[in-house]
Formats: structure tokens, sequence, C-alpha cells
């Protein structure tokens, strides 16, 4: 599903540059629940900016459902994105002054779909995550949990192939991060693709793989030891 060979990232710093990606190499099948960990400035948001289209490679290969990502313009990016990526952010990312209907169905109308259809989408998808009563709410009378429920259906609502979490559960308490994560377990296990930044070992240790950066480089890429269910 995400294919990566050698892949290199530099940003300019006045007449120096910043090397963050250094010949990268990472494979992740269809259906994985993988964590990438590092420190600050170890690249991991480098990689989810690359891996989610939203920024480019320098060399290098990605290949995204077996199409190879290069010279992409916005137009191209962004039809790849809807059709492909979902998006869970630390920060929610929530539209303010739209209810939690509304912000679940904003990717469906920016892929053309007439209101009542796309309503009816979104209202199916906050009942998966619990949040049917709450459609008519504004982000500013939900908690944080709700709001990452919220935006982890409007991640979901355009049915992509792989969803990515920057920090799902960073502005979280622990209880609620836990219920966060069993919901990104529940997507995973229908079969998407589910691809979590964290810096919280407790978290990644619910995914299925942990891939560990340092400075640019893959440090360790190991799968986790799940304890057994009874």
């Amino acid at each position: 599903m995400i294919k990566i060979e050698k892949l290199h990232k530099s940003y300019p710093i006045g007449k120096d540059s910043l090397h963050v990606l250094k010949g990268l190499d990472l494979h992740i099948k269809e259906g994985e629940f993988v964590a990438i960990m590092g420190s600050s400035g170890s690249g991991k948001s480098t990689l989810l900016n690359i891996v989610g289209l939203l920024d480019a490679h320098d060399s290098g290969n990605y290949y995204l459902n077996g199409q190879l990502i290069e010279n992409l313009d916005e137009r191209k990016a962004a039809i790849l994105r809807n059709k492909f990526l979902g998006f869970v952010f630390q920060s929610f990312n929530l539209i303010n002054y739209k209810n939690a209907l509304e912000n679940v169905a904003l990717p469906l109308y920016y892929s053309g779909m007439g209101r009542k259809e796309r309503n009816e989408i979104a209202m199916q998808y906050l009942e998966k995550v619990g949040l049917a009563d709450w459609a008519t709410h504004l982000p500013s009378e939900l908690s944080g949990g709700q709001k990452q429920r919220v935006a982890i259906a409007r991640a979901l609502v355009t049915k992509p192939k792989v969803v990515l979490a920057d920090e799902p559960t960073g502005a979280l308490d622990s209880s609620t991060s836990h219920s966060v994560m069993e919901l990104l377990k529940e997507i995973n296990r229908e079969g998407m693709t589910v691809f979590v930044i964290t810096h919280e070992e407790d978290i990644a240790e619910e995914t299925d793989r942990i891939v560990r950066l340092k400075d640019g480089v893959i440090i360790s890429d190991e799968k986790t030891l799940k304890k057994s269910k009874v």
C-alpha cells in the first residue's frame, strides 16, 4: 500500500540546508496498523507529510497503492488524497462554525456530492463513532475525545485506503486516548491501513508494528508483542 525506497528530503535554511530524511526504506502492506515513533526532529512529521501528499520528496521513490508518486501538481495531489487518504490530527482541525455533521460531510462536498447524500453518509459515520446524538453540536460544545471522534469520522467518510493519524491522542487524557485507539483498531480490523505518528510508547504498543526514526533514518522496525485476549 505504501512503499518507500531511498527517500531523501531536505529543507533550505538560509544558505544551508537541513537534511531531514536520509535514504528511508519503508514498506507498509494493505491492512497493517503501524506506529512511527521518534523524538522531535527525527523526521516523522516530514515522513507523514510526504506519505500524505502534503509535501514532495527530493529523491527516491514513493508508491501509493502501486502508483509512483512524482511531479504532482496540487490538483492531482488533492484528487489522490481524497481518493486514498484520510487524515486525523492532534489539534482535530475542525471548522469552529460548522457543526459535527457539517465537519464530517466536508470532504464529500469537495468531491462534488449533493448536500442530502453527503449529510446522510456523514450521519452514518457519526453513528459509527458513537456521536449521532451530537450531530448538530459545534466543536466548542464537544469534549476533546468527542472532537477527535468527529475528526476520525471525517477521515473515514470518503472510504480511504489509508488513515494517517498525526499524534491523534496528543491532546487527550489517558482514558480518552484508549477509547480513540480502540476506534482506530476497529477501523483497522475492517481492513483499513492505519499509519500513526506518536511519541507515546503505550499508544505505539497498541499497534501491530513500531517503526522508530532517529535523525532521519530508521533505527528499528519491529512487530509489537500484543497480549492475547481471553
